[in-house]
C-alpha cells in the first residue's frame, strides 16, 4: 500500500470542509485560500482547488464576485451563502464525531 496515495486522499476528504471554513471567517481569492491551507500545512495545488470552488458554487455554497486588483487582473472573490454557512455547521458537527470516533478507535488502553 502507498502511504502517500492515503495521505492524498485524507486531505482530499478534508478539503471542501477546510475551504469552507476559511471562507466562514472572510471572503478571498484562489491565492489567498491556497496561502492559508498551505500555512496550515495542507499543501494544494490551484488544479485541485478550481474544479472544487466550482462544484461548490453550482451547488449554491458559494458565490463570487470581481474585484480590481491594482497588482493585475480582477480577482474572483468567493464567499459563503446562507446554504453554505447551514451546510459548513452540519459538516463541523460531523467533523466533531468523526475526530471523537477516530480517536475513540485509535486510543490505546
Amino acid at each position: 500500500m502507498n502511504l502517500e496515495n492515503t495521505k492524498a486522499q485524507m486531505r482530499k476528504g478534508i478539503l471542501e470542509y477546510c475551504i469552507l471554513s476559511i471562507l466562514e471567517k472572510r471572503d478571498a481569492y484562489v491565492a489567498e485560500i491556497l496561502e492559508e491551507l498551505k500555512n496550515a500545512k495542507l499543501i494544494v495545488v490551484e488544479g485541485t482547488i478550481y474544479p472544487l470552488l466550482t462544484r461548490l458554487k453550482n451547488s449554491n455554497l458559494l458565490e463570487y464576485r470581481w474585484e480590481e486588483s491594482t497588482g493585475g487582473p480582477p480577482r474572483k472573490y468567493y464567499k459563503l451563502t446562507p446554504a453554505g454557512n447551514d451546510f459548513l455547521i452540519e459538516l463541523t458537527k460531523s467533523w466533531s464525531e468523526l475526530k471523537l470516533a477516530v480517536k475513540t478507535i485509535s486510543t490505546k488502553n
